[in-house]
């Protein structure tokens, strides 16, 4: 398994938790003002929040004209 996952060119890490036993991550190279994170109880879930997470920030971009 990969540390880091990829989706429209922006990078994830990937992180485990065993006091909550769920992975997470953040998004890498962004603004230090804009945060992302996901989370998810398998790499399944963690990927689909990841790409959840760059679609709700690229619309949030676009809608403020950034």
């Amino acid at each position: 398994m990969s540390n880091t996952l990829t989706y429209k060119r922006y990078e994830g890490s990937i992180e485990y938790s065993r006091d909550d036993d769920c992975l997470y991550g953040k998004v890498l190279g962004i603004d230090k003002r804009h945060l992302i994170t996901y989370e998810g109880s398998s790499i399944y879930e963690l990927k689909a929040d990841f790409e959840a997470g760059i679609d709700d920030y690229l619309e949030t971009c676009r809608q403020h004209g950034m």
